[in-house]
C-alpha cells in the first residue's frame, strides 16, 4: 500500500447520510453500546429505533456458531472470485469499530454470477463467528454490495500469534486516529489483496448486519482458516476507537434451522 500524508477530513452531514445509504450499517454508532449495563446494549439495540427491530424480532440474525457437526459439505458454491484493485481509501471512526472505506473503485468479488463491490473492512474484537464454540480474538468484515443493493460479506477470523501484514500497512492511520476523535482521515491507495484468506475453504449462510439496523438477507462467507494478529495490533484498532470498551463483537444469535454449508474443493489438498 502506498500510503500518501494524511490529511484530515472533516464530514459534513450529507455524506455521512450518502455514506449510510451505500453500506446499510450505522455510520456512527455511538447510539448504540455493545455494554449490556449501558441500557442500549445489544438485547435493547431493537427498542431504540423502529427501524432496528430486526435486531430483536429477526429469525435469521448474525453472527452464529458455526458447528462442523452440522454444516453441509458442498463443493458447487465454487471457490471466492476475488477481482480486487488498489484503490484510495479513508479511515473512520465510527464510534464502536474502526472502518476502512475505498473512496474509489476496488473491485468485486463473484457470487452465483452476480458481482458485489467491496466498499468497506472493519474490525470486531473478540471474534463474533465461533467455531464449534470457540470464538477468536479478532474478524475483519469485508463488506460489499451488488448493483441491485444486496450485500455479501467475508468474514475471516484471527488468534494471537503472528503479526498481520496488512494490519501493519495501516498502523500510521491507526496511531493518527489513537489520538483525536471524531474525524476521518485519507491514508492513499490500500490493496484489498492484502487481506490474505489463506485458504479455499469457507462457511456459507444467509444472515443479517451484525450492527443496527440488523438488516436481514446479507450472504455470509467464513473463512475457514483462522489467521493469526498479534495482541499488540488488536490493541492498536481498539484504542484508536476511544469507546473505553474492550469488546465490540454482538453476542451470538440462534441459528433457528438455517442451513449452514462448507465449500471444499474436489482435490485433497488446499
Amino acid at each position: 500500500m502506498r500510503v500518501c500524508e494524511f490529511s484530515i477530513i472533516f464530514l459534513v452531514l450529507a455524506a455521512s447520510i450518502a455514506a449510510l445509504a451505500r453500506a446499510q450499517e450505522v455510520d456512527d454508532e455511538r447510539e448504540f453500546s455493545y455494554d449490556e449495563s449501558s441500557g442500549i446494549g445489544p438485547s435493547r439495540w431493537g427498542e431504540i429505533h423502529h427501524e432496528w427491530k430486526a435486531c430483536n424480532s429477526g429469525q435469521m440474525q448474525s453472527p452464529i456458531d458455526l458447528r462442523n457437526k452440522r454444516v453441509q459439505i458442498v463443493s458447487h458454491l465454487g471457490k471466492l472470485k476475488r477481482s480486487y484493485k488498489p484503490a484510495n481509501a479513508t479511515l473512520i471512526n465510527r464510534g464502536h469499530d474502526m472502518m476502512l472505506r475505498w473512496t474509489n473503485y476496488a473491485g468485486h468479488i463473484n457470487i452465483n454470477g452476480t458481482k458485489f463491490h467491496l466498499r468497506q473492512c472493519h474490525w470486531h474484537s473478540p471474534s463474533e463467528h465461533t467455531l464449534d464454540g470457540r470464538k477468536f480474538d479478532m474478524e475483519v468484515h469485508m463488506v460489499h454490495e451488488s448493483d441491485a443493493g444486496r450485500t455479501a460479506v467475508i468474514g475471516i477470523m484471527y488468534k494471537i500469534g503472528r503479526h498481520d501484514t496488512f494490519i501493519s500497512t495501516l498502523k500510521p492511520g491507526f496511531q493518527a486516529l489513537s489520538e483525536v476523535k471524531d474525524i476521518e482521515i485519507a491514508i492513499g491507495i490500500v490493496d484489498p489483496y492484502l487481506i490474505k484468506f489463506g485458504s479455499r475453504k469457507y462457511y456459507r449462510y444467509i444472515g443479517s448486519l451484525t450492527v443496527p439496523p440488523c438488516t436481514p438477507n446479507i450472504i455470509w462467507s467464513i473463512v475457514r482458516k483462522v489467521r493469526t494478529v498479534t495482541k499488540e495490533q488488536v490493541n492498536l484498532i481498539r484504542e484508536a476507537v476511544h469507546d473505553n470498551l474492550e469488546v465490540n463483537a454482538r453476542p451470538i444469535q440462534a441459528t433457528n434451522g438455517r442451513s449452514v454449508e462448507i465449500y471444499r474443493p474436489n482435490y485433497p489438498k488446499n
